[in-house]
């Protein structure tokens, strides 16, 4: 009798983590951190890693919702635009709330401005979510018009100039947005966290679920009794929050929020979520590789500053990451059978 027992059998390192593009790209980075600290010793310095783990955590945070997005088979091109409006209400709110009877209770002005930036990102999350899955539009098209009009209202309503942070609890807010905890930045606390909470809900949730369903096969997972609008709408208004709180804490960390605040942030943003292993075309993706990505590309950047590198390069060299990055998953999933 044959023993087919060795029949499609798949090696260990093509098996679970391994075989992702998430472990790809977790060694790349392990590798280019050790050659970046052999060419630029001070790459090592505690001020540069406390830098670069703050700087990636913004764009992590961010990526986080992108990954959803991403997962479900959309995309997310107004999630920097939202960053900018959402700290630019939060700082207006800090400063037209200071002289009120609100200021007399404690914690007030600081818990209304950021509740009112995170309500500014999740309502632009809504109307992409609700013109995507209710009306058909393309989520491509949809959040290009959205980046456009919200980034025109960020120069409207600040005629162009900087909103700074003030008011009775302003250094408050800057604890908590800034500065270190437990010897790591706050930001970066706040994206472990959130990366704690999006590992539980995309992996021990039914609504998880249902997300990575829609993105492998969306008909299919309507006819099995899957929610698609109404899941589909949620994950744009997650988009829409962890941009708005990702924009709050970068104006804390700022001091002030500049009109221009996050502009161009979508190519670093969506970048770190594909580069971590989302798959454009759906289905794919998690937390630990939003995180990895950011990571990656902030080594990079900070890695051609060391290097004194002319900073106009350094979107080529994102961009080149990204199709390589889509190229070795097209390649490893051929090389799978998928």
């Amino acid at each position: 009798m044959s023993d087919f027992s060795n029949v499609r059998q798949v090696s260990w390192h093509s098996r679970g983590f391994l075989a992702s593009q998430t472990a790809y790209v977790t060694l790349a980075l392990a590798l280019l951190v050790a050659a970046i600290s052999v060419v630029a010793p001070e790459f090592l310095s505690f001020g540069n890693l406390s830098n670069v783990l703050t700087d990636f955590s913004y764009i992590g945070i961010v990526a986080f919702g992108s990954t959803l997005v991403i997962i479900t088979g959309g995309i997310d091109l107004s999630v920097g635009s939202s960053m900018g409006l959402s700290a630019i209400i939060a700082a207006m709110l800090f400063r037209a709330l200071g002289p009120t009877a609100v200021a007399a209770v404690p914690g007030a002005v600081l818990a209304i401005s950021v509740v009112g930036g995170l309500a500014v990102g999740a309502t632009i999350g809504l109307i992409n979510g609700l013109l995507i899955a209710y009306t058909g539009l393309a989520p491509f098209v949809t959040t290009l018009g959205m980046l456009s009009i919200v980034r025109g209202l960020c120069y409207a309503i600040t005629n162009g100039q900087g909103v700074d942070i003030t008011g009775p609890e302003a250094n408050l807010f800057f604890r908590l947005s800034d500065g270190t905890l437990l010897g790591l930045p706050v930001p970066l606390l706040y994206l472990l966290a959130l990366g704690v909470m999006m590992g539980l809900l995309l992996h021990h949730t039914a609504r998880g679920r249902y997300v990575f369903a829609i993105g492998g096969n969306e008909r299919a997972a309507a006819l099995t009794g899957v929610p698609v609008q109404r899941v589909k709408t949620g994950v744009y208004v997650l988009s829409g929050l962890t941009a708005a709180l990702s924009g709050i804490l970068l104006g804390g960390w700022l001091g002030s929020v500049p009109a221009n605040l996050a502009d161009g942030y979508e190519l670093r943003i969506i970048a770190a979520s594909v580069i971590g292993g989302a798959n454009l075309l759906g289905g794919v993706g998690g937390p630990l590789g939003a995180i990895v990505g950011s990571a990656l590309i902030e080594v990079i950047r900070n890695g051609l500053v060391l290097a004194r590198v002319n900073t106009y390069w350094q979107q080529t060299v994102v961009g080149a990451i990204i199709i390589a990055a889509v190229l070795v998953d097209r390649l490893r999933s051929r090389r799978l059978g998928q």
